[in-house]
């Protein structure tokens, strides 16, 4: 029987690196296509960019703001989609402060002050046990390096363009995992809970000692979780 292809979707400053170490634990249950989404201007652009990249039909996996491009392919070619992976995501809209605060962050990288992922900021991505292991840190750092000032500039920009994909949920009649570290301070457990109970054919799997990164934090984990999923 011919492998599944899963379309991988990376988040927010993050490049195909982010599913290195998940496409190591997977490789032998699909052949993974990850799209490179920096470039583009909009979640619709990004949302085309790797239905150009898949072939007919595909499993398709999101982290992060790449949910939120998930979100986005089942609008434009829902018959396309064989199974759906949320991971770290989340169908509501930004609240207005986590808008005002995305604003701000591209109003910075406008004048010089971009500075990618910080050590002041990994501890709101990841597990305070991994704040010291590199193999998870280094990855971070030099993602948002490689994608830089422009690029986190558009995709803040199409992040906060994003449309409510909340009643959408109810129409996904396709296999869906939805997947959340139990200690993700970015996008709540909370989020992952209220998609899973709005998604008919849906199940819930929640990382301990997880933060945002699941990717790079759990991918033997969550490697089973979707080869569990793939399965038919």
């Amino acid at each position: 029987m011919a492998r599944p292809t899963l379309v991988l979707l990376p988040g927010l400053l993050n490049t195909a690196r982010v599913f290195a170490p998940l496409i190591a634990e997977l490789g032998d249950a699909a052949t993974v296509v990850v799209p490179e989404l920096y470039h583009c201007e909009s979640i619709e652009d990004m949302a085309e960019a790797a239905l150009g990249l898949a072939p007919e039909r595909f499993a398709l996996g999101g982290f992060s703001m790449g949910g939120y491009v998930a979100f986005e392919i089942l609008r434009q070619a829902p018959q396309r989609v064989e199974r759906l992976a949320l991971i770290d995501t989340q169908a509501s809209p930004d609240p207005p402060e986590s808008t005002a605060r995305r604003r701000a962050f591209v109003d910075q990288s406008k004048i010089g002050r971009f500075h990618g992922v910080t050590s002041t900021l990994m501890p709101s991505l990841i597990h305070p046990s991994r704040l010291s292991d590199p193999s998870v840190t280094q990855p971070i750092v030099e993602m948002a390096q490689v994608i830089g000032a422009d690029g986190f500039a558009r995709e803040q920009r199409a992040i906060m363009a994003r449309p409510d994909s909340r009643p959408l949920l109810v129409d996904i009649k396709v296999p869906t995992v939805v997947i959340s570290g139990r200690q993700d301070r970015t996008v709540p457990l909370a989020r992952a809970e209220e998609m899973a109970a709005d998604i008919s054919h849906s199940q819930l799997v929640v990382l301990d000692q997880c933060g945002h990164m699941a990717p790079l934090e759990k991918p033997v984990e969550l490697a089973s979780a979707l080869r569990r999923w793939l399965s038919p």
